[in-house]
C-alpha cells in the first residue's frame, strides 16, 4: 500500500464512520436496531452496489471475533453488578439450558419443515440460538424496563455466546460428532476454566489500576481495555471459552471503582461503535443478495419456528421455576433479538468447509435481518402492551476517582442523578469521615464553595476530597446516602452497599457523640446539633 492508497482508504473510512454516526440517529428514531443500517452500508458497497470485491471468510471471522471482544467488554463495562446479581442464577440457566432447548426446536423445525440434514440443521440452530447485546440494547434503552429484568436480558447477552461458540465449532468440524456427553462435558469445563481465567483477571488487574497512579488519565482506558483482551487470550489459548473470560472480566473491572471510571467506560463505549460499524460493514461486504433468492423461504422458515416456538418454549421452561411473571417471561421471548452474532458465528463453516455453508450463511443473513426489522420496532409496543417499565427508573450515583499521588490523596466526582436520595440533604448531613470534605458544587453551570448547611440538590456536581485511607470508606458513605437518604446508617433497612451490618460499627453522631450505628441518638434533631458544635 503506497501513501496514495492509504490516503483514499482513509477518505472512505471517515466519510463511512460519519455516515454511520448520523445514522445512529435515525435509527433512535425509527426503533430499529443501527445493525440493519451498517449491513445496508456494506451491502451497497459489495459487488451488487458500488461494486467492491470482498469474499474472504477468513478474515471477516478474525475481523468478527475482534469485534465481539470489544463489544462484550464494553457491555460488561457498563454492567451494574447489583443490578444483575439477583438474576445471574436465572441468566446462567437461560443462557445454558434454554440455549439447548432453542438449537434443538429450531434444528427441529429446519429438519422438518425446510428439508435440511439433521447436522446442519442443528449447526444453523446452533448459529441463530445466541441473542446479541448491541441489538438488544440499541433498542432497549428506549425502554425503561425494572432493572430486574434489564439485568436478566443483559446478563443472558453477555452469558450465551460462550456455549453457542463451542456448539457452532463442534457442529461445522468435519469428521464424526462426538458423543453428548463428551460435548456437555467440553462445554462445562470450558465455561467453569473461561470464567475463573475472567475472574482472576479482573480481580488481580483492578488491584493493580486501583493502586497504580499513572501519570495520566489517558492510560487507565488502556490499561483496562488491555487487561479484558489479556483474559479472552488466556482463556482461548488454554482451550476455554474466552468470551465468557471477557465478560466476566469486564463485569468485575466495571464495578471496581477505578479511577477515571466514566473516561474507561467513554472509551470503551467508542471502541465498541467503532466495532459494531466495521464488522457489520465487512459482513455486508460479505453479502451477494443476488444469490439469495433460494435462502429467503428457509430463512423465513426458521426464523418463525425460532421466534415463535423456539425461544418462547426456551424461556418458559427455564424462568418459571424462578417464579418470572409470564408478562415478563413474554417480553423475553419476544426481547432475544439476533445480530453480529450469529453473522459472525455463519462464517465458521465457510472457513471449515462445512456442507452447505454458504447456503446457510445466506440463510441466516435473510433471518437476522427480517426478524430484527420485525421484533426491534414492536418491542417498545409490546412492552407497553404488557404494562412492563411504565414509571420512572432511578439511576445510580456516579462517582469518578482520580489519584493524587503526590498529595497521597484522591479526588472524587460525584454526579446525583435524577431520583437520587441526597438531593434535599445538607452537606454536614452526609456526615462523611475524617480525612474527607465537600470541596465544590457546581450547580447549573455555576461553581461554589459550600458550607456546612449548603442543601444538595438533582444534578449537582460534587467535588469531594480525600485521604488514601479514607476515600473508600468517603466513597461507600456516599452510595449509601443516595440509596438510603440522610438517616442512611442509622436505620437498619438503610444498609450501604459495603454489606455491613449497622450494628457492627458506630458512627458520629449529630452532636458530636459516638452512637451505636442503627440507633439514632435520642431526642437529638440535627439543626440543634448544629448549634451545640458550631
Amino acid at each position: 500500500m503506497t501513501v496514495d492508497h492509504l490516503n483514499t482508504l482513509l477518505l472512505e473510512s471517515a466519510v463511512i464512520l460519519l455516515f454511520a454516526v448520523v445514522a445512529v440517529r435515525i435509527s433512535t428514531r425509527s426503533g430499529l436496531p443501527s445493525l440493519l443500517i451498517y449491513l445496508g452500508i456494506g451491502v451497497a458497497l459489495g459487488q451488487n452496489g458500488i461494486g467492491i470485491s470482498f469474499n474472504n471468510a477468513e478474515l471477516t471471522q478474525v475481523l468478527g471475533y475482534a469485534a465481539l471482544v470489544v463489544i462484550l467488554a464494553e457491555g460488561g463495562l457498563k454492567t451494574s453488578w447489583r443490578s444483575i446479581r439477583p438474576v445471574v442464577p436465572a441468566a446462567a440457566v437461560l443462557a445454558t439450558l434454554g440455549v439447548a432447548v432453542s438449537v434443538f426446536v429450531t434444528a427441529a423445525g429446519a429438519h422438518w419443515l425446510v428439508g435440511l440434514e439433521w447436522r446442519t440443521a442443528l449447526l444453523l440452530g446452533a448459529i441463530v440460538s445466541s441473542t446479541d447485546a448491541a441489538a438488544v440494547f440499541s433498542v432497549l434503552r428506549m425502554v425503561p424496563l425494572p432493572k430486574r429484568l434489564t439485568g436478566l436480558l443483559e446478563a443472558e447477552s453477555g452469558f450465551n455466546d460462550a456455549p453457542v461458540v463451542i456448539l457452532v465449532v463442534a457442529f461445522a468440524a468435519t469428521g464424526e460428532l462426538d458423543p453428548w456427553y463428551v460435548l456437555v462435558g467440553t462445554i462445562v469445563v470450558e465455561l467453569v476454566v473461561g470464567g475463573a481465567v475472567g475472574y482472576a483477571v479482573g480481580k488481580l488487574g483492578a488491584y493493580a489500576v486501583r493502586r497504580i497512579a499513572l501519570p495520566s488519565s489517558g492510560l487507565y482506558p488502556i490499561a483496562v481495555l488491555a487487561l479484558i483482551v489479556l483474559a479472552y487470550a488466556g482463556g482461548s489459548l488454554l482451550h476455554a471459552s474466552g468470551f465468557l473470560a471477557t465478560y466476566v472480566a469486564s463485569v468485575i473491572l466495571g464495578n471496581s471503582k477505578l479511577p477515571h471510571g466514566p473516561a474507561v467506560r467513554g472509551f470503551a463505549d467508542g471502541l465498541a461503535w467503532i466495532g459494531q460499524i466495521g464488522m457489520f460493514v465487512v459482513l455486508g461486504l460479505l453479502v451477494t443478495p443476488t444469490s439469495m433468492g433460494a435462502a429467503v423461504v428457509p430463512g423465513l422458515v426458521a426464523g418463525a419456528v425460532l421466534v415463535f416456538v423456539a425461544r418462547p418454549l426456551s424461556v418458559l421452561l427455564t424462568m418459571t421455576p424462578f417464579r418470572i411473571p409470564w408478562q415478563e417471561q413474554a417480553l423475553l421471548s419476544w426481547a432475544g433479538l439476533r445480530g453480529a452474532v450469529p453473522i459472525v458465528l455463519a462464517t465458521i463453516p465457510l472457513v471449515s468447509g462445512a456442507t452447505d455453508a454458504q447456503q446457510l450463511f445466506n440463510v441466516v443473513f435473510i433471518l437476522v435481518v427480517v426478524f430484527t426489522l420485525l421484533q426491534g420496532p414492536t418491542l417498545p409496543l409490546v412492552a407497553r402492551w404488557l404494562r412492563i417499565g411504565e414509571g420512572d427508573i432511578g439511576q445510580d450515583l456516579g462517582i469518578e476517582s482520580a489519584p493524587l499521588e503526590k498529595l497521597h490523596g484522591h479526588l472524587l466526582s460525584v454526579h446525583l442523578a435524577p431520583g437520587s436520595r441526597m438531593s434535599g440533604v445538607e452537606v454536614s448531613e452526609l456526615r462523611m469521615p475524617e480525612g474527607a470534605a465537600v470541596t465544590l458544587v457546581v450547580r447549573e453551570g455555576s461553581s461554589f464553595v459550600p458550607d456546612r448547611t449548603t442543601v444538595l440538590r438533582e444534578g449537582d456536581e460534587l467535588l469531594v476530597v480525600t485521604t488514601d485511607e479514607v476515600s473508600e470508606a468517603a466513597e461507600r458513605r456516599l452510595r449509601a446516602v443516595d440509596r438510603g437518604g440522610k438517616l442512611a446508617g442509622w436505620l437498619e433497612h438503610a444498609e450501604g452497599p459495603s454489606g455491613v451490618s449497622r450494628t457492627s460499627r458506630r458512627t458520629p453522631s449529630p452532636g458530636g457523640k459516638p452512637s451505636v450505628a442503627g440507633k439514632p441518638p435520642l431526642a437529638v434533631k440535627p439543626s440543634i446539633a448544629r448549634k451545640k458544635t458550631g
